[in-house]
């Protein structure tokens, strides 16, 4: 097994606060988040800092789709259903159905419950994470290659390079204890053995996972919420990695090497309820952020969520609220997402009948109203795709 600079990113991981520690730091090598300060509100209009493209995804009898963005690459667009049914879409960049793929089944070339897509256009394969201790391995046809055995439950997984896939480990120690199991893995496409290990140490294991006893009437209903959030994120040529039981967010480089990219105070350790702070869309100039109170507010039963956005051109930050510039209305756009490659930032759909509906209102401007115009309410959503300006 590789171990590759292995036990110097670990000694550098100890000393820049992966334990708690907070000795401060130069802004110019990592940044620096109080969770428990309140910031100046900010509006952004995403075409301002973005370049948006739109794609309106072919409808016919047999490409009926709910329109969620699973992989894309230069020259696909994977598709799949929110009700998870295993049907898998494949459309060309500009739209066009090419083939569906579903591969459901309890067999040994087949997916049970798929929990993430890997698009390896370079090498023609198509990764299926299974709920099960497999990852399949397709061609773009939907035939199948091989099964990779996963040596740990892995939630979220990117291409690492042409030859290796990094993923993390959610149960690395969710017993509350520190544990020596990496929380995340470089693994091989080919058969899934560990290239490398990449452990982030941290004083003692801290779930995500909010449980919370309500009892407004006599059944007292228990609400059990796992946090989702991005523990593997792209920025530039390197991962961001993610261990909420730590106050640093580092930066994993091609070679292995690790840098702290962000710090957070005071130490998650110390604070009951926990905050964590979580990654979004990182571009060159902002990181969209976001903290997460561990707990559920009894009025809405959600968890508390606030969006930041770090502007590093200016070293500020603002509680942000960011809008989609085609929209004559304030139209939202979610920037917690994970990065989707190293070309597009993120995709976003935005449903058809949506889109009608704003036309006949005169809401609509640029391309985004052209495609609108040719539209019905039972058409296929519409992609945004978005990627950093040029």
């Amino acid at each position: 097994m590789k171990r590759a600079n292995k036990i110097s990113a670990i000694i550098l991981l100890v000393v820049m606060a992966g334990c708690g520690e907070r000795s401060k730091q130069s802004t110019d090598d990592f940044i620096t988040i109080d969770v428990t300060k309140g910031f100046p509100k900010k509006e952004l209009i995403l075409q301002d800092f973005m370049d948006v493209e739109y794609i309106a995804l072919e409808t016919t009898d047999n490409f009926l789709c709910q329109g969620i963005v699973a992989a894309i690459g230069e020259e696909v667009i994977i598709v799949v259903n929110q009700i998870l049914d295993g049907d898998i879409f494949i459309f060309d960049r500009t739209g066009k159905g090419l083939r569906k793929i579903n591969r459901r089944g309890q067999g040994p070339e087949e997916y049970v419950f798929v929990t993430g897509y890997i698009l390896d256009e370079e090498n023609g394969e198509l990764f299926i994470n299974d709920v099960t201790s497999k990852i399949l391995v397709y061609d773009l046809y939907g035939n199948f290659k091989r099964s990779i055995h996963k040596g740990g439950n892995y939630s979220k997984i990117y291409n690492f390079d042409r030859e290796n896939l990094i993923c993390d480990d959610v149960f690395s120690g969710n017993d509350g204890e520190a544990t020596d199991r990496p929380s995340f893995v470089i693994i091989s496409k080919q058969d899934g053995s560990i290239v490398n290990n990449i452990q982030i140490p941290f004083k003692q294991k801290i779930t995500t996972t909010v449980m919370s006893k309500f009892t407004i009437d006599d059944s007292g209903s228990r609400i059990i919420t796992p946090l989702g959030y991005p523990s593997i994120n792209l920025y530039q040529n390197s991962f961001i990695l993610t261990e909420p039981s730590s106050d640093t967010i580092f930066r994993l480089l091609p070679n292995y090497s690790m840098l702290p990219f962000m710090v957070r105070v005071p130490s998650v350790q110390s604070m009951d309820p926990e905050v964590f702070l979580f990654t979004g869309i990182l571009t060159d100039r902002y990181c969209f952020i976001q903290t997460v109170k561990k707990e559920i507010e009894f009025a809405t039963r959600q968890v508390p969520r606030t969006n930041l956005m770090y502007d590093m051109y200016e070293n500020t930050i603002f509680e942000y609220t960011v809008y989609n510039g085609d929209f004559s209305t304030k139209k939202p756009v979610n920037m917690s997402n994970a990065t989707l490659n190293v070309e597009i930032a993120f995709c976003q759909k935005i449903e058809s009948y949506e889109l009608v509906e704003s036309y006949k209102k005169g809401e609509l401007q640029g391309r985004l109203k052209d495609i609108a115009a040719e539209l019905d309410e039972e058409s296929n959503p519409v992609i945004m795709i978005v990627k950093n300006k040029k």
